[in-house]
């Protein structure tokens, strides 16, 4: 584990490793509801404020919170490791392809700013990225989540290695993936539901275009293909131009079931997709799910709530 830093939580790091001799440990016993009732009681409310008013400023901030929590909590732990930038030598998770396309990273800052007028050197950056995310998705008009424990730690480690195994690529096969979530603790069903949050995503034409040229895969629908190469003309894509496309034409802002009735039409973006629809273990939870936008819904919380609780580190490492 190497260290980096992260200048708007190094203040509140410090300050906790000055309160918290012990020792290291990792796991969720230590998690619970409203961790810091009495440390600062109002902080949930105002990250709830500042993810409202950023998404009211930048819209797309909500659809970074959910990303952040994804990309954060598979990558060794729910410990803002994510958050870390590039300092003496070691570079941060950002950097990893598969980062490519994340955003607003600043914006956690005006969170945390927030939190530290009301309470300094409280709220971990950990806790700010899993609570944005819970509350971005209201944004995004998906489920109001609760059961949304508190308690972790910050990481000082950047794990950018380990990035490029454990964050899912735009072609890793549908078991693969399946692999790398249970060994997370989260089943087949929560699973589907959390590649739902693919209904307010968008693919990178550059993550695409082997679907489409030399030939196109298939197993894409025609008219659909033909979409796809309208936004993605050439085979061999700018990434600096950032031509993409969105998973849900329809509600792409919305975190709804559209995905599922997408792919079950063969209009998903990437070959998991296509997969995800037909393959057994997967096929009978998009049917559900396509069907019953309360149960994606109900689905998609519990695998929130699963993949939030992932190995945080709930004791500082000193």
């Amino acid at each position: 584990m190497a260290n980096a830093k992260m200048p708007f939580c190094l203040l509140a790091f410090f300050c906790l490793l000055l309160q918290l001799f012990s020792i290291f440990h990792i796991g969720n016993a230590e998690l619970e509801m409203n961790y810091y009732r009495e440390s600062c009681p109002r902080a949930e409310e105002i990250i709830r404020q500042q993810v409202e008013t950023l998404y009211y400023k930048h819209g797309n901030t909500a659809v970074s919170w959910l990303r952040n929590l994804f990309h954060d909590c598979v990558v060794k732990s729910c410990d803002a490791s994510l958050l870390l930038e590039t300092a003496r030598g070691v570079e941060s998770e950002q950097k990893s392809t598969r980062s490519f396309g994340m955003r607003n990273f600043k914006y956690v800052k005006v969170i945390k700013d927030a939190l530290e007028k009301e309470c300094p050197s409280t709220v971990s950056c950990a806790d700010i990225v899993a609570l944005s995310a819970r509350d971005g998705i209201v944004m995004l008009k998906g489920p109001k989540i609760d059961m949304v424990k508190t308690g972790r730690r910050d990481s000082r480690g950047s794990y950018l290695s380990d990035v490029e195994t454990l964050v899912p690529n735009h072609n890793d096969s549908l078991s693969s993936v399946l692999s790398n979530f249970n060994s997370m603790g989260i089943d087949v069903e929560a699973t589907v539901a959390l590649l739902g949050a693919h209904s307010v995503g968008r693919v990178h034409c550059v993550n695409l275009v082997h679907r489409l040229y030399p030939t196109i895969d298939p197993t894409l629908d025609p008219d659909y293909a033909l979409y796809l190469k309208n936004r993605c003309p050439s085979p061999n894509p700018d990434p600096n131009a950032v031509l993409y496309s969105r998973n849900d034409r329809e509600t792409p802002m919305v975190v709804d079931n559209m995905y599922y009735k997408n792919i079950m039409a063969h209009k998903g973006l990437l070959v998991i997709d296509d997969e995800l629809a037909s393959d057994p273990r997967t096929a009978p939870f998009v049917a559900k799910m396509a069907a019953d936008n309360g149960y994606f819904h109900e689905q998609f919380s519990r695998g929130v709530r699963l993949l939030s609780e992932t190995n945080p580190l709930t004791v500082i490492d000193i």
